[in-house]
């Protein structure tokens, strides 16, 4: 007598097909079948019909018979069909290729769409990320004086819809981070840049930001810095007197720490401090204008490079002397010359030495 076979119910027949149940999070392919104002209904096969509301769709419009990938967001709701967006579908895919990108430290090219105080507004397959300011290389970085924040803005939206090679500096999908970083792109030419170059090399930049301390410089991508001590051999009070934003310059190579050259503009030429302090011996009685006036003395300007100090001890045999009731800037006096120090281009004049 034959046995009779036990009939399966539906959940039963699916768990012994190869079918699997959807599940939140899934990707899953389809054909469109209905587009309308509202929605967009989808064939999925094996597993049902789904719908996506118009605003999970995305912006590329969407054609009856197109297949397409959406992302589960409900796999069975009341009426029986799946919720599934375009949208988070895009946006796994976007997360796994950025942390591709970032694994493999792959360069590549986004333009801003924003930008604040702080950096640049980037967005990079559909996940929006940070460019911040201190990762941009030096060709772009807001050099301004006084860190003037509308000055640094302004900058800053100069760059934006302008493409930039980038890597991706961090990614976590989990923290909704993306952070991007010009510098890194730029970091393996410029080592490679770097390395070609040495100290008392004259090189040629374009001065891109003017600051109370110096100037900065962009030589092939290289940032360089002219203290304002090498701006010139005359005292510097004032650096924008001197060089503009957007000037090409050319200048010596006088140091190089890591990724930043130390430059000279002044030893591009000869020290005409060595030349006009032959004109002066010990024990000459000179005539020089009052620069500077400090608590131990003051400095006397003999020619348009030589500079000299007059100690307050030497200024009168009173104790207790005040420079400033003796001296007036830019006044004009007459001092001994008591010592000339080439090598450390010191010289010491005497005012209560003068005969009067």
């Amino acid at each position: 007598m034959p046995v009779a076979k036990k009939s399966l119910n539906m959940d039963e027949l699916l768990a012994a097909s190869d079918i699997k149940s959807l599940k939140t999070g899934d990707v899953v392919e389809g054909i469109v079948t209905s587009v309308k104002k509202h929605e967009v209904w989808v064939d999925l096969g094996p597993n049902g019909v789904g719908v996506i509301f118009r605003r999970e769709v995305g912006h590329n419009p969407l054609e009856e018979g197109q297949s397409i990938s959406a992302s589960v967001v409900d796999p069975e709701l009341d009426e029986g069909y799946a919720l599934l967006s375009m949208k988070r579908a895009a946006k796994d895919r976007g997360w796994g290729e950025l942390q591709r990108l970032f694994e493999e430290q792959e360069i590549v090219e986004v333009s801003a769409y924003d930008a604040n105080r702080g950096g640049l507004l980037m967005e990079l397959e559909g996940i929006r990320g940070f460019l911040p300011v201190s990762q941009l290389a030096a060709e772009h970085y807001p050099r301004v004086s006084d860190a003037d924040k509308d000055e640094i803005l302004t900058k800053l939206n100069a760059l934006v819809n302008k493409p930039l090679r980038v890597r991706i500096l961090d990614v976590s999908r989990k923290d909704n981070k993306l952070i991007f970083s010009e510098k890194e792109a730029v970091r393996d030419d410029m080592q490679g840049r770097l390395e070609k170059l040495k100290v008392a090399d004259v090189v040629e930049g374009v001065v891109t930001g003017v600051i109370d301390f110096g100037a900065f410089v962009n030589v092939d991508g290289i940032e360089g810095l002219v203290h304002i001590s090498e701006i010139s051999w005359e005292r510097v009070e004032d650096p924008k007197k001197y060089v503009k934003i957007g000037e090409r310059i050319k200048a010596k190579i006088i140091a190089i720490d890591k990724d930043r050259l130390s430059l000279s503009i002044k030893q591009m030429t000869d020290d005409p401090w060595l030349s006009e302090v032959k004109k002066f011996k010990k024990g000459d009685v000179v005539e020089g204008k009052i620069t500077r006036i400090t608590p131990f003395g003051a400095f006397v300007q003999l020619s348009p490079a030589v500079e000299a100090l007059v100690h307050v001890s030497e200024m009168s045999d009173d104790e207790g002397i005040d420079p400033e009731k003796i001296f007036k800037l830019n006044e004009k006096k007459r001092f001994k010359l008591l010592e000339i120090d080439t090598d450390n281009r010191k010289i010491a004049l005497s005012l209560k030495n003068v005969k009067k």
